[in-house]
């Protein structure tokens, strides 16, 4: 059995009028004992212990519960224990009664066939009234936090105030609509606010320009960084594109005394100066 370089490969087979040598032995797992392909099965080889893994459940009479009975042990033995410890009478009612539909005046018996649970009251009804409006459901208990903020960021106020759920937490929805209202108003007043001082600064120093005249011909002066435009809108692109960000106001540039030309860190202005003016920085 086996070969030089595997002796211990193949095993008999337990049947003694078998005994075959099988190079891939089956091992039983009711009698652990080793059988080739052709007797591997509880039936060919008249396995003792063959019910060792079937399970045979009783129904209790009292308490309609299944009760697994143990095959190495009495059923006597395991029924007493099951009265004793887990045998409850009163589930006998809850366990046969059939149900019916919770819906007023329907006779329907709610099978596993025939049951559907509704999303928002979590209740099981019949297939005729699985729909909100046929059974008159309540609604979901608790909002839905998201749907909230979309609707009330697209302006369907209204639409929220009518899915709002039941009373229970109609307080946390109110809450919620008069805290985003706040918010929202503080940030377009801010940004009013924002939007007068540019304003105020642009026609402040357009004038200021106009008054004092200038040889190229650019009337438009950035409050910022000192660049001259010829008109405004070429002025309000250059400040929108180099100064704001999402509304705000960017940190200010270092500007060429010599050009007034704006940069964005010391160290390209010192470059420019060098290289344009060739190292003197005032006029």
């Amino acid at each position: 059995m086996g070969t030089p370089a595997f002796p211990n490969l193949g095993k008999h087979c337990s049947v003694q009028n078998c005994r075959l040598v099988d190079f891939l032995p089956f091992t039983c797992d009711c009698c652990h004992q080793v059988f080739c392909l052709d007797h591997r099965s509880y039936s060919r080889h008249q396995c003792p212990k063959s019910n060792k893994n079937d399970v045979t459940v009783a129904i209790c009479p009292l308490c309609a519960k299944g009760v697994r009975l143990i095959p190495e042990e009495d059923p006597n033995i395991t029924w007493e224990s099951h009265v004793n410890i887990e045998c409850d009478p009163s589930n006998y009612e809850k366990a046969t009664k059939k149900r019916k539909c919770p819906v007023p005046r329907c006779k329907e018996m709610l099978t596993f066939s025939n049951t559907i649970k509704c999303r928002d009251c979590s209740i099981d009804h019949c297939l005729k009234h699985r729909f909100g409006p046929d059974h008159q459901c309540p609604g979901p208990k608790k909002p839905d936090a998201a749907s909230q903020f979309l609707s009330f960021f697209n302006g369907s106020k209204k639409d929220v105030s009518e899915q709002a759920p039941v009373a229970s937490s109609s307080k946390w929805s109110t809450s919620f609509l008069k805290a985003a209202q706040s918010f929202k108003a503080t940030a377009e007043a801010g940004m009013a606010r924002l939007s007068n001082e540019f304003n105020q600064a642009l026609s402040t120093n357009g004038s200021t320009t106009n008054q004092s005249g200038s040889t190229s011909g650019q009337v438009e002066v950035c409050p910022i960084c000192n660049l001259r435009f010829s008109t405004v809108g070429a002025l309000v692109d250059h400040v929108q594109r180099i100064h704001e960000k999402n509304g705000v106001m960017k940190a200010t540039l270092d500007v060429c005394p010599k050009c007034s030309k704006g940069f964005r860190d010391p160290v390209s202005l010192v470059e420019h100066v060098e290289k344009e003016h060739r190292g003197v920085s005032k006029a």
